[in-house]
């Protein structure tokens, strides 16, 4: 807070700061929807199939990256703007090889 404070950051930056986060914050609300939504689909697909979806796997993986980075724009921990002003961001990690229902 003191570097706040000592640096003198003009309130025009932080509102500009504010107007992005809350653009941020109404995607972050859709992803979680389109999120939930991808969990259903790969269940449906699952159980008609007996198989999941593996494109769906792939992007459902990227957009926990993506909401990842958007929460940490969100609340200050990151100054670089998430999508749709940086391409949309990559696996952090791949996923397991298979589901396993135990």
């Amino acid at each position: 807070m003191d570097l706040i404070t000592q640096s003198g950051i003009p309130r025009g930056k932080i509102g500009v700061r504010l107007m992005y986060t809350l653009l941020f914050v109404l995607i972050l609300s859709l992803m979680n929807f389109i999120i939930q939504l991808i969990a259903v689909m790969q269940f449906v697909i699952l159980l008609l199939t007996k198989s999941y979806s593996e494109p769906l796997r792939s992007f459902s993986n990227k957009a926990s990256v993506y909401v990842y980075r958007l929460i940490r724009y969100i609340t200050l921990n990151d100054n670089n703007k998430p999508f749709p002003f940086v391409d949309f961001p990559a696996e952090m990690e791949r996923p397991d090889g298979f589901a396993r229902f135990e």
